[in-house]
């Protein structure tokens, strides 16, 4: 994908790097896919930095900052969730090969506690898979309440390979996207925020990091031949990612575009990104529901 030069993010900044912002979900609002007529991947530079100013160091630095932040409010979550709260977060991951899907779930998902995730990759579809609808495999692996879901790879690529390679015909690809957009509303109306990522690498930053793990006999397991098929295809792969981001970014399940040429800036992003949805959910610990006093004085007369 060719890139122009950005000039989203500039303005004034913060000591640890941030842009300077008047409340919360900055980078939220800065990542957002604009509303609109038509997505045009272009003019998106995947080296830019909307949000930060503060360099590499500082990024990572910050990064680690968050650590704890996350933390705390994923424990509201899961603890909201036994008094009968049924919100939970679905972080979906898209991108060209190498854009960095397993690196965040690697390195952002990771500063979770993983027994309140549920983390699935999804590659092509197994015969029994074959035999239900597209959204089938989705919807068993969806996270329940209090869960923070990561999908690496999604239905997305129902509508984007499916596109590209020919894997369905085109009124049944169209169908797929209405069908999305009714699945993802129904999910916001059970309670699941929904927090969709384009990581958005360029055409020459791909073949930099195909190149190393070519010149890594310890990253060869991470090369397919099929890479350098769909690498030849990137015009068409782009062009079906800019259909699917304006067909199916709608209010309640928007996408938001991370340039990821930078991943010290892809894992700061995404993990501001989760830090400002889970803000938002602003969970809190239930109450007690038995009287703390009386149970704390039967403990100290057992002293």
């Amino acid at each position: 994908m060719g890139e122009k030069d950005g000039t989203r993010g500039s303005g004034p900044t913060k000591a640890d790097g941030r842009d300077e912002a008047e409340g919360s979900g900055h980078v939220s609002a800065l990542l957002r896919l604009p509303d609109g007529d038509g997505v045009d991947l272009t003019s998106y530079d995947a080296r830019d930095t909307p949000a930060w100013r503060g360099g590499k160091a500082a990024g990572l630095a910050a990064t680690g900052d968050m650590r704890q932040g996350l933390a705390d409010l994923q424990e509201r979550l899961w603890a909201a969730s036994t008094a009968g709260d049924r919100r939970r977060v679905l972080l979906i991951l898209q991108g060209m090969d190498t854009s960095g899907k397993g690196g965040t779930v690697k390195h952002v998902v990771g500063m979770f506690n993983p027994a309140g995730c549920r983390i699935r990759a999804f590659k092509a579809p197994t015969p029994e898979e074959r035999k239900h609808s597209f959204l089938w495999r989705i919807r068993r692996a969806l996270p329940e309440a209090g869960e923070i879901g990561i999908f690496d790879r999604s239905h997305y690529e129902d509508v984007l390979a499916a596109r590209v390679r020919g894997l369905a015909p085109h009124k049944e690809i169209a169908r797929r996207y209405r069908e999305i957009n009714r699945f993802e509303e129904s999910l916001a109306d059970d309670g699941v925020t929904v927090v969709k990522c384009f990581l958005h690498i360029s055409y020459d930053q791909q073949r930099r990091r195909l190149l190393r793990r070519l010149d890594d006999p310890a990253k060869h397991w991470k090369f397919s031949p099929g890479d350098i098929e769909d690498r030849a295809l990137w015009p068409e792969y782009r062009k079906a990612y800019e259909i699917a981001l304006d067909r199916c970014s709608t209010p309640r399940a928007p996408w938001f575009v991370v340039p990821a040429d930078r991943k010290w800036y892809r894992n700061w992003a995404i993990g501001t990104l989760l830090l400002e949805h889970l803000e938002a959910l602003d969970p809190r610990y239930p109450k007690a529901d038995f009287d703390v006093t009386e149970y704390r004085k039967q403990l100290l007369k057992s002293v």
